[in-house]
């Protein structure tokens, strides 16, 4: 054996140190089901994908139930601007034609749930594709006529869901879903994964995204709000710019389901979710049903 320069043997303190933090979070989530919004810059740097699939495939691999669910918004405009199609959005929410429902499918599909799949796989994990499709997943109810194709999440068929948990897989959620017609609807990542959660009685709803959490006055970093409840974030929602008010209002929906905990946390920091998950101090904003003291 080579004896550890003073240097190496620092950073192999610093690894004991944090696998001993993280045992008793282990214990405490084995078993338990984490649903994951997977987006952000997270989704279109590879480096930043790699490591996400090797955090949920340690997920499993301790025991904790991973259920991602991911988008796909760089992706779906490019693949709409191939297709000759202008992305338009409105208050955060993409404005869907006919034209595009087929395309935003088979983008998600293809380009997102399938190759993060595989990487899941490519870390010793096991990993299967879905979409609100398979198998009655998800029903959804269109919402405004100015948005054309998009809806909410009505139904969940927590089923097919819970099979592939039960067989230690993985599932990777597209969020295109059926209306009662079957006509199919493009619904918001981060409201299908908060209805997702409260379906699931998931124990977490983890957002990634591309800020380190939220900010009450931003854009002063010094207002990072570490932690809110439930009544405090409704009061502040009308004030958040578009793009954040999605992910705050499923976080708000998640919490109100009987969700205990929900996290915004910043998918560019490598291993983001796991410094979420298993250190005491953790990172981003966690919601709350109760009012702090």
């Amino acid at each position: 054996m080579i004896p550890a320069d003073k240097e190496n043997l620092d950073q192999i303190k610093i690894k004991a140190k944090t696998l001993v933090e993280a045992a008793p979070w282990i214990r405490k989530f084995q078993g338990k089901i984490v649903v994951i919004k997977f987006g952000g810059n997270a989704m279109v740097d590879e480096a930043l994908q790699r490591t996400f699939a090797e955090d949920v495939a340690f997920l499993r691999l301790v025991g904790i139930q991973a259920v991602v669910v991911h988008g796909g918004g760089p992706q779906i405009s490019a693949g709409l601007a191939d297709a000759g199609i202008e992305s338009t959005f409105v208050d955060g929410l993409r404005v869907t034609s006919p034209e595009a429902i087929s395309v935003i499918r088979d983008v998600l599909k293809t380009q997102i749930g399938e190759p993060l799949a595989q990487m899941i796989v490519d870390a010793d994990g096991k990993a299967e594709v879905f979409n609100g499709e398979t198998e009655g997943l998800f029903t959804a109810t269109q919402t405004r006529t100015d948005l054309g194709l998009v809806g909410v999440v009505s139904t969940v068929n927590t089923e097919p869901i819970l099979r592939a948990l039960q067989a230690g897989v993985i599932p990777v959620i597209a969020t295109v879903a059926p209306d009662s017609s079957g006509q199919l609807l493009n619904v918001n990542a981060d409201l299908a994964a908060s209805s997702l959660a409260v379906a699931l009685q998931a124990e977490k709803l983890i957002v990634l995204t591309d800020v380190p959490g939220l900010y009450s006055n931003w854009p002063s970093l010094e207002s990072l709000i570490s932690e809110i409840s439930v009544s405090e974030l409704e009061e502040l929602l009308p004030s958040f710019e578009s793009g954040m008010i999605p992910k705050m209002q499923a976080c708000l929906e998640a919490v109100r389901g009987g969700v205990p905990k929900a996290h915004i946390i910043d998918g560019r920091i490598q291993h983001s979710l796991l410094l979420e998950i298993f250190t005491t101090a953790g990172i981003g904003t966690l919601v709350t049903q109760g009012d702090r003291n």
